[in-house]
């Protein structure tokens, strides 16, 4: 299992908004994480939490890039732009990143599909619906969540396979979080299986989210740690190529005592 850090450069993120503060604290909390078991850095402009201020595409790319150029040649793990715009996505795959992170699934830029293709880099198709992506007033409401997150998954994916995409380099993601219920989320954790059946390797983003918490009886987003290191174990069990956390060596030492606990080591 990959161990993918959240390394947000934003004022406003759920979790750890506002945190860093200039590029040589960015640069230090990056080493810091590869230290402490992360195989892939996230890098993050914009926050994507419910209620967030959108951000323009000029001051998203001021806050990014320089991050990445630095990182670039600062760390030896892969660099993922988290960002649904695709100029940004274009800039920092320029600068050294070399994954795109679109929790928007290619479908909330026109030209993101184009740029993924163009860049060579592996793109994580995020299942995320919007006004524009799906015609119904509640976005939350799924007649079978699997189904239909594996069906407007199969979207992204014909888009971006039709822009030029190779197919070894997407991965999906199910969007925990985004645009459901908690029943919704509970439901696409217990049925994982199933999008893994699509073909395609799985990354899984549910650090310290809502559902966690609520899972926990309410617990705030200070208090889903232990939360977050079951849902990886849990992961982990079932084989989810990546992980996405905020808690990088907390998560990294579950992942590697269940692979030596593991016969085949994986």
């Amino acid at each position: 299992m990959e161990i993918m850090g959240i390394l947000n450069i934003t004022p406003d993120s759920f979790s750890d908004g506002g945190k860093l503060q200039g590029l040589e604290a960015v640069a230090k909390q990056a080493k810091l994480m590869v230290s402490q078991g992360a195989t892939i850095l996230d890098i993050g402009g914009e926050s994507t939490r419910p209620g967030a201020k959108l951000v323009s595409e000029d001051d998203e790319i001021s806050r990014v890039i320089p991050v990445i150029k630095r990182l670039a040649c600062e760390v030896v793990v892969p660099l993922s732009i988290d960002t649904y715009k695709a100029e940004v996505a274009r800039q920092a795959v320029l600068a050294g990143a070399s994954i795109i992170n679109d929790i928007g699934g290619a479908k909330f830029d026109p030209l993101m599909p184009k740029v993924m293709a163009e860049s060579g880099a592996k793109v994580i198709l995020m299942h995320n619906r919007s006004v524009n992506t799906v015609n119904q007033g509640n976005l939350t409401e799924y007649q079978d969540i699997m189904a239909e997150v594996r069906a407007e998954l199969q979207e992204s994916i014909d888009l971006v396979l039709a822009a030029g995409v190779s197919k070894d380099n997407i991965y999906l993601d199910p969007g925990i979080g985004f645009a459901k219920t908690h029943e919704g989320n509970v439901e696409l954790l217990r049925r994982l299986h199933e999008l893994q059946d699509m073909g395609y390797p799985i990354l899984l983003g549910v650090s310290k989210k809502g559902t966690i918490g609520q899972l926990l009886g309410g617990l705030d987003v200070a208090n889903r740690l232990e939360g977050t290191m079951a849902v990886t174990a849990y992961a982990h069990g079932l084989g989810i190529d990546i992980i996405r956390v905020h808690d990088v060596l907390e998560n990294a030492r579950v992942a590697t005592v269940l692979s030596q606990l593991r016969k085949d080591g994986s």
